[in-house]
């Protein structure tokens, strides 16, 4: 890898890095109670101020704007963080896949399946369920059969 490459990858990193450190952070901030009561306040405090500015379209429009701008910005840290979290997860199940006896190991990378192919397992696993199902009740019925 050359020099230019290998310090363009850790710059990339270390914004990557950074800007992970800040969604998860503004995520768990903008989840908590006082975000919410925060935000009622504002939306209290500019419906107060209407008789004021008397309900100008300006006063509409700052509002607006305000949720506007911060509803485009929330959209990509909280979509960074449902990133991070989504795989987090996948990589548990996979660990989990891995190490229990009997499991399709196959279905590690399933999330690479095509739309068709992940409709055809769906299908297999309902039959595996109903079949399950079907053998549970039969045994349950032969269990309360031998306790009478």
């Amino acid at each position: 890898m050359s020099k230019k490459k290998a310090a363009t990858d850790k710059k990339t990193s270390r914004i990557n890095n950074a800007f992970r450190k800040f969604s998860q952070k503004v995520s768990r901030a903008v989840g908590s109670s006082w975000a919410f009561i925060v935000a009622i306040l504002i939306v209290g405090i500019w419906a107060t101020t209407g008789p004021i500015f008397n309900f100008s379209d300006t006063w509409q429009l700052v509002i607006n704007t305000g949720t506007t701008i911060i509803t485009f910005l929330m959209v990509f840290l909280i979509q960074n963080t449902q990133n991070r979290q989504d795989t987090a997860i996948q990589i548990k199940l996979d660990e989990l896949l891995k190490g229990t006896k009997g499991a399709r190991t196959s279905l590690v990378d399933i999330e690479e399946l095509s739309d068709e192919e992940l409709e055809k397992l769906h299908k297999q696993f309902e039959a595996l369920h109903k079949k399950l199902d079907h053998s549970h009740k039969d045994q349950s019925k032969k269990d309360s059969e031998s306790r009478q």
